[in-house]
């Protein structure tokens, strides 16, 4: 009996890494696309070092295609995307056509590949809470409305709607509606990450302050590996549907920055943190906060790893790093 095959779009992410390992482990056999040169790509083949990887670029749908053609999955994981809100306001339309116009090519190329073969691959797309925009309700959950105010949000926001479009005409495609999630491989160009490693740098001797900018937002923030096993539940669900991923537990920046300091055994964290209004975003959320409660009933989902202890490893591997 021939192994299971999965394509994850966006291998080389932080979530790529985590659900490639997951998936090995498991015994399915992994393939990966990404853009030729991907500076990530040895780190991926020492985690998997069997992994297959196609190249290709999500702007190209004859790259999807061929992508999917050659790796012949039964499931279809797209994490691919250009994640940073801030960056979507500098350029919505690298924003748009990746984001947006790139899912749809992917839920196409699966599309093509089940008339052409008589099997679709399940697929799973990565959506986001940045699509309810300010939502009037908290926690949110799958029916809160959706009204973004982003161009990264809304360009999120038009893929889920094509993946539901594409659900209702046959295709087997789930979404998993992603809250806040971390870990000790986030790019440092992410602001959880960038605390943890100002903290640790202050704990070993540094003098740089550490400038933010919002303290007050709040995001409900879980771990990137408890995040990855809800994806490969929901895809696996016999029923394809939209899940909430979150832990139902908000916090704010500050607190961020109060357990990052605590957990690098750094006194008076205000001495080194600095606010810069250059930081601060055009609309900023007051509050996401996710109710998981139908991940949990249906997919047996929850998350294993709380706030405190995800500070904790971030920073923990931080300290590790010189």
């Amino acid at each position: 009996m021939s192994r299971p095959r999965a394509l994850i779009t966006g291998i080389t992410g932080q979530d790529g890494t985590y659900l490639s390992q997951l998936l090995a482990a498991e015994g399915t056999e992994v393939h990966g696309f990404l853009r030729s040169g991907d500076p990530q790509l040895s780190y991926v083949q020492q985690l998997v070092p069997d992994v297959v990887m196609h190249d290709g670029d999500l702007s190209s749908f004859d790259s999807v295609q061929a992508a999917v053609e050659a790796s012949r999955p039964d499931e279809i994981y797209h994490l691919a995307a250009a994640s940073s809100v801030a960056a979507s306001w500098e350029d919505p339309v690298d924003a748009a056509d990746l984001n947006g116009t790139g899912s749809v090519r992917v839920l196409d190329a699966a599309r093509r590949f089940g008339l052409d073969h008589g099997k679709s691959p399940r697929v799973l797309l990565c959506s986001t809470a940045e699509m309810f925009g300010y939502p009037a309700t908290s926690p949110q959950n799958e029916l809160t409305p959706i009204d973004p105010v982003s161009p990264y949000g809304a360009v999120k926001a038009f893929a889920h709607r094509m993946a539901r479009i594409a659900r209702q005409n046959g295709q087997h495609v789930s979404t998993v509606i992603l809250y806040n999630h971390e870990s000790p491989r986030r790019p440092e160009t992410f602001v959880t990450r960038k605390i943890t490693r100002a903290a640790a740098q202050i704990a070993n001797g540094s003098t740089e302050p550490l400038c933010l900018g919002n303290m007050s937002a709040r995001r409900d923030w879980g771990f990137a590996g408890d995040y990855v096993k809800a994806m490969t539940a929901a895809l696996r669900h016999d029923n394809p549907d939209d899940f909430v991923v979150a832990t139902g537990v908000s916090h704010s920046i500050e607190d961020f920055v109060v357990a990052a300091f605590a957990a690098a055994g750094v006194d008076d964290w205000q001495e080194y943190v600095e606010v810069d209004p250059g930081l601060l975003r055009p609309h900023d959320p007051a509050e996401f906060v996710g109710d998981a409660s139908k991940a949990k009933q249906i997919l047996g989902w929850e998350p294993a790893v709380d706030f405190e202890g995800l500070v904790d490893m971030m920073v923990q591997a931080d300290l590790q790093t010189k």
